[in-house]
């Protein structure tokens, strides 16, 4: 029986959930509302033992089982996923426990068949719903640590990648940071040549109306780090940096200028900033594949020597019967390998 408890729908996070990280503002989800092709959401928990609060973005699923309208449920890009507040760590068990059951309510009562979480690496809150969900660590993320080395470029980043720095700086590469910009124009048609260049999928082509978006509820949380060279911005990076933690986003380089190797310049130049404005961690995020061996998981572990966290991800079936009967209209070699699996297609 569940016992004093509150729980709501809405789009709108209190200031316990905003200290924690800026995947869990009440204002990030509406970034990828388009991109997702749904509504962010958030879902709050309380009851005597403590708080949950989980922001996801709802879909609509392109299927429908006898003329009805169902929906599955996603992480906005990033990390993110039910979180806890306010509560003891031997009350855990029993808010977790509370949790499911008013949130398997909430799916039954708005038609949601699905979830696919993205845990946060840092936060590492997979740990505390792995009697919810599937829970699978499948990769690793890296990160410089800012608060316990004096000097974090010596101690973080590897000999090489020290050695590209130098040879950049001797080569007459600058660097500057704007922060809170008004303007990110020159960054997106640096980031978009980056992205033609590296034949992108769709999915990382943010729109005008997007980057408008991050502008506009995030001004105050996004710096700017530009590579020049003889007068020119080369590269440039957009991070969003949010309590003790700076998240590198996006960032792009001008082919011309790949010689002078920029990208390590605008680590560089974050690293000393993050340390002057004591800034805790800068988090990198992982490879594009889940192998040791992916080449941008390679480059970013240059700059992470000692620092590392688990990426985990969640799914969970909260209508199975419904969730076989989409997938049994979908028979695609693969499909039971990707989720939800009534999501894959030839294309993918």
């Amino acid at each position: 029986m569940i016992n004093d408890i509150t729980f709501n729908i809405n789009n709108n996070f209190d200031k316990l959930v905003e200290d924690k990280d800026i995947y869990f503002d009440d204002n990030y989800g509406k970034l990828y509302e388009d991109i997702e092709k749904g509504e962010a959401r958030v879902f709050s928990f309380s009851n005597e033992f403590g708080t949950i609060k989980n922001q996801f973005i709802q879909r609509e699923i392109p299927i429908k089982i006898d003329d009805n309208v169902y929906y599955d449920i996603v992480t906005p890009y990033g990390y993110g996923g039910p979180i806890i507040f306010d509560c003891d760590t031997d009350k855990k068990n029993n808010l977790v426990s509370e949790y499911m059951k008013a949130f398997s309510s909430y799916c039954e009562d708005n038609n949601i068949v699905s979830e696919f979480i993205r845990f946060h690496p840092i936060l590492n809150n997979a740990e505390d719903f792995k009697s919810v969900y599937n829970v699978s660590s499948i990769r690793k993320t890296l990160g410089t640590n800012l608060k316990d080395y004096d000097d974090p470029v010596q101690s973080e980043f590897s000999k090489s990648c020290r050695k590209n720095i130098r040879k950049a700086l001797k080569e007459g590469v600058t660097f500057e940071i704007i922060e809170k910009p008004s303007d990110i124009g020159e960054f997106k048609n640096i980031y978009y040549s980056t992205m033609d260049r590296n034949k992108a999928t769709t999915y990382y082509y943010f729109t005008d109306e997007y980057f408008e978006k991050v502008i506009t509820l995030f001004k105050d949380n996004i710096i700017i780090v530009k590579a020049n060279y003889k007068d020119k911005t080369i590269a440039q990076g957009l991070y969003f940096v949010y309590k003790n933690k700076i998240h590198i986003h996006l960032s792009g380089t001008l082919s011309e200028y790949l010689y002078l190797s920029p990208a390590y310049i605008l680590r560089y130049a974050v690293t000393l900033w993050g340390k002057e404005k004591d800034y805790d961690i800068i988090h990198h995020g992982g490879g594009r594949t889940n192998s040791d061996e992916d080449t941008l998981y390679q480059f970013k572990k240059g700059f992470a020597k000692n620092t590392s966290f688990e990426f985990s991800i969640g799914k969970k079936i909260w209508n199975k019967a419904i969730y076989t009967s989409l997938c049994d209209s979908v028979r695609f070699e693969g499909a039971d390998n990707f989720f939800p699996a009534y999501r894959y297609s030839e294309d993918e």
